[in-house]
Parts: C-alpha cells; sequence; structure tokens
C-alpha cells in the first residue's frame, strides 16, 4: 500500500467534518428550494381563467368520469334510503317497547332514545358538512357507512346488564347516537355528490333526479321499516316481539353496506377538483355573502322537521290510540296505509319543481300545512272516530310536506351555495332543521298531555304560514341555473375582496392569486 494511501487513511475524522457539514446544509438547501419549486408550480388561477376554465370544461366528462357521476347518483339514492330506514325504525319499535316494557318505557325514555338519532344527526351534519369540503366527499361517504354500519350492529345487539330493562334503553341511546352521526352525515355527503353528479349529467333535469335519489328514498324508508316489521312480525309471531325488534335493526346493518365498494371507487364532480378550498376557508366572507340564504334555508328546515318528524315518530303511537283495542299488527297495517300516501306527495314535487320552480313549489307545500293541520286540528274528536279517515288526512297533510319543503328544502340547500362551501352549508342547513325534529319531539308529549293532542296539528298549521313567510323572503329560485354560475360567482366575490389561497385538488389544484395579479397589474400601468 502506498504512503499516500496510509497517510490520507490516517487523518483525523475532524478533518472531513466541515465537507460533510457543507454537502449535508447544501442538500437541506436543495431539498428547500425542490419544496419551493413544487409549491411554485402550482397554476396561478384567476376569477377570469377559472370561469373560462369551468365553462369549458364542467359538463365536458369522459367514460370514466360520466360513469362515476352516474353511480354517485345511484349510490346516493341506496345510502339515504338506509337512512330513511332508521329515521322511521322507532316508529314502530316504539310501539312493541311499550308492550314488552310496559313500566320502564315511560314517555322520558322513549323520547330520549327517539332523540339519540336526531342529536347523533346533528353532530354528524356539522361536522361531515366540513369534512366533505375541507378534506372530501369520497372520505365524508365513506366515514359515513362505517359508522351506520358500527351504529346498526351495536343497536341490534343491545342488552343490559343483568337484564337491565333501563341498562338495554341506555344501551340503545348509545347505538342510536352513533348511528345518527352517520345518518346526519349522509345528509351533507350525499346531497351534494348527487347535486354536482346531477348537474354534470342532466342538467334540465337535475331538480326532478336530485328529488328521486333523496326525498324520495328517504320517504319510500318509512313504508319499507313497517314493511320490514310486518314481515318479520309474521313470521316470529306476536309472543316474540324481542326478536322482531332485532332483526329490524339487525336488517338496518346491510341497507349501507350495499354502497360501499362504489363509495371506494367513485371520483369527485368536477365542480369540486376544480373549486375545493381545503385550506384558509373565508368563513366570514361566506357569512357576509349567504347569510340571507342561510336564515332561509335554516329557518325552513327547522320549522319543516319540528312538524314532520315527531309525527313521523310518534304516528304509530298516535295511531294506536286511535284504535281503541291497540293491535299491534292493526296499527302496523295504518301506519303502512299513512307512510303510502305520503310517497304521492315526492313525485308531485319532482314534477312541478321545474314548472313552478323550487320556491313556489315550497310554499304551496307549507300551505298544505296550513290546510290539513287546521282541519284535523280543529275536527280532531269527530274525526278521529272515523280511522279511515283520519289516516287519509293525516297522510295527505304529510304528502304536502313531501311535496313542498320535503323535496325542496334538500334541493334548494344543494343549490344556493358555491361548490368550496356547498357541504359545509348544506350540513348547517340540515343540522339546525335536526334540531327543529329535537325540539318537537321533546315537545311532542308535553303538548299532547298539556294542551291535547289536536294541539300538535294546530301548531303545524302556524309552522306552515311562518314557512311560507320564510320561503318567499329568503329562499333563492335556482330553476335551470347551472351550478357552476354560482361557483364563478362566488370567485369574483372572493376576488374582490381580495381573498387568495388554494383552490382545487388534484391535478386542478391552482393558487388563486387574483388580487396580486390586480395590483402587479395596476403597477405596471404607473
Amino acid at each position: 500500500m502506498s504512503r499516500g494511501t496510509l497517510s490520507f487513511i490516517s487523518l483525523p475524522p475532524t478533518y472531513y467534518l466541515p465537507g460533510i457539514l457543507s454537502m449535508s446544509v447544501e442538500k437541506d438547501v436543495n431539498s428547500i428550494d425542490e419544496k419551493e419549486r413544487k409549491a411554485g408550480d402550482l397554476r396561478k388561477v384567476t376569477a377570469r381563467t377559472y370561469e373560462a376554465e369551468l365553462k369549458a370544461t364542467a359538463h365536458d366528462l369522459n367514460k370514466k368520469e360520466s360513469l362515476s357521476a352516474y353511480f354517485t347518483i345511484l349510490a346516493a339514492g341506496f345510502g339515504l334510503i338506509s337512512d330513511g330506514y332508521q329515521n322511521n325504525l322507532m316508529t314502530m319499535s316504539n310501539v312493541i317497547f311499550k308492550q314488552l316494557y310496559p313500566k320502564d318505557y315511560t314517555s322520558i325514555v322513549s323520547t330520549r332514545v327517539s332523540n339519540a338519532l336526531l342529536v347523533g344527526a346533528v353532530i354528524g351534519q356539522i361536522f361531515v358538512g366540513l369534512i366533505c369540503d375541507r378534506v372530501g366527499r369520497k372520505v365524508a361517504l365513506v366515514s359515513t357507512t362505517l359508522l351506520i354500519v358500527v351504529g346498526a350492529t351495536l343497536g341490534t345487539a343491545a342488552h343490559g346488564a343483568h337484564g337491565s330493562a333501563q341498562g338495554l334503553f341506555w344501551f340503545l341511546t348509545f347505538a342510536r347516537g352513533i348511528t345518527g352521526i352517520g345518518v346526519g352525515g349522509e345528509y351533507p355527503a350525499s346531497s351534494t355528490s348527487a347535486s354536482e353528479a346531477a348537474n354534470e349529467t342532466a342538467l334540465n333535469n337535475r331538480g326532478p333526479v336530485f328529488i328521486m335519489v333523496t326525498n324520495f328514498v328517504l320517504s319510500f324508508g318509512g313504508p319499507l321499516a313497517v314493511s320490514v316489521f310486518l314481515i318479520v312480525l309474521s313470521a316470529a309471531g306476536e309472543n316474540h316481539l324481542e326478536t322482531v325488534w332485532r332483526v329490524c335493526f339487525g336488517i338496518g346493518i346491510l341497507l349501507p353496506l350495499t354502497v360501499f365498494f362504489f363509495r371506494l371507487r367513485m371520483l369527485s364532480s368536477k365542480l369540486y377538483r376544480k373549486g375545493a378550498i381545503k385550506r384558509h376557508v373565508p368563513y366570514a366572507l361566506v357569512f357576509k355573502r349567504y347569510w340571507r340564504e342561510l336564515i332561509g334555508t335554516c329557518g325552513a328546515w327547522f320549522l319543516y322537521d319540528f312538524v314532520t318528524f315527531p309525527n313521523g315518530v310518534f304516528s304509530g303511537t298516535i295511531i294506536s290510540s286511535v284504535i281503541h283495542n291497540g293491535d299491534i299488527k292493526q296499527t302496523a297495517e295504518w301506519q303502512l296505509l299513512l307512510g303510502v300516501i305520503a310517497l304521492p306527495g315526492v313525485f308531485a314535487g319532482a314534477y312541478l319543481c321545474n314548472r313552478l320552480g323550487r320556491r313556489n313549489t315550497m310554499m304551496l307545500g307549507f300551505s298544505g300545512y296550513l290546510l290539513f293541520g287546521l282541519i284535523i286540528g280543529l275536527a280532531y274528536n269527530k274525526i278521529t272516530k272515523i280511522i279511515p279517515l283520519f289516516v287519509i288526512f293525516y297522510g295527505l297533510m304529510q304528502s304536502v310536506g313531501n311535496m313542498g319543503p320535503g323535496d325542496m328544502l334538500g334541493l334548494t340547500s344543494s343549490e344556493s351555495y358555491a361548490t368550496p362551501i356547498r357541504g359545509t352549508c348544506y350540513g348547517l342547513s340540515a343540522a339546525i332543521g335536526k334540531t327543529g325534529a329535537a325540539v318537537g319531539t321533546q315537545a311532542f308529549t308535553p303538548i299532547q298531555n298539556n294542551l291535547g293532542k289536536q294541539w300538535t296539528f294546530i301548531i303545524a298549521a302556524i309552522c306552515g304560514v311562518a314557512g311560507v313567510l320564510i320561503t318567499y323572503f329568503c329562499i333563492p329560485d335556482m330553476t335551470g341555473v347551472d351550478l357552476a354560475e354560482e361557483d364563478t360567482k362566488f370567485m369574483k366575490y372572493l376576488a374582490d375582496n381580495g381573498w387568495e389561497g388554494e383552490v382545487g385538488e388534484g391535478d386542478e389544484k391552482g393558487m388563486f392569486a387574483d388580487h396580486d395579479i390586480a395590483k402587479a397589474g395596476s403597477a405596471e400601468e404607473l
């Protein structure tokens, strides 16, 4: 070995340290430069370029995007039918629990178990609405599906310690709360996705398509839940009521699983891929622009759910009290008829939403609450003596509710707001609605006990009047308007107010910097 080589090896480690540190620093600097270059590579987006790109590509779908849009619409329908089923599951379960546990299942316990779904739904609607916009549509949809499955499984397996009835009902309260978070989250997640997909594939029929995969399946959940109950009751017999309610709860596990695979494979809409704002969302500017619309969708939804939800949950109890022998099977049969009578209203709303317009159709539905609420309320003692007549009028009141606010609230809440904040505003509106449902459910029994059963219908008529006023003054009519138009107006509004930040996701991500570009242009002119 040569002497030169030996002298190189024998040099102390400190001799090489400066060079090593220099190389490390240079590597770190290069890494930072690379990250800055990547950040700088984001395409610049202005309100003008955003509008031009959206007009050119919003409805230009390739085969994969088109297929994903159709599956998104179908999956929304199958997902929301599980919501409708869960919303109506307690209708007949309340009747069963009162027979199985007459002393333990008091009105307080009944209200608590029923309200657990509502409280969970409020939480789900707000948080999943935010996830929908800030993280992504797919994450929100998959999360809600899993929550419904977990909650329904726990509800099916519910038991109290040492056979305690109170323990059972606390377990059910917890399980229904988890289910409620999933059910509530399904509203903004499914509805925003379905609205955007329908806008891409069927712009002129966006309203009817949206209604058929949202409110129709939610309303169909009522007759479906009662039909399942009747089938299981006939198979198990009235001597095995515990088996009946557990099987009915268990079927609620299967419904959301039917769409799980499709949701894992779905694509976000083009509107979302181009316009998503996941960081530094200007909520103050959002409220400044949309405060009137928020009052409209939140206020009208509160009134609608205040009336319709307790009347749905306790309709089995109401019919049972009208049928003097309180027979479970007979109660369920009348309940099924009630649900079927309410369904035509959904089709009427889908037919009228383009012809009369969203706002006029909603006002017409709220007016129906005034009409039928007063007829039933003022003639309650006479009309309840004729059970078929009572059920028909009761069903017609629910049918006009479906035609008006039932159909139009979800539609207007998905159309009134721009894509970057659609899930959040929709979720907030639906959450205020579910708050109305919780208040209505909590107040239902005290109103019946203190004022009389007829007052539940008279109060529905009063809510109908308030609903007409809120709809007229605060709900915009977006009939025939492309969702892309509101998106471009919103981006221009952000630019005019100096907002800048990242918009879009994936390959469509860009830096919205209209304000800086405008200032630079002004400087050049000077």
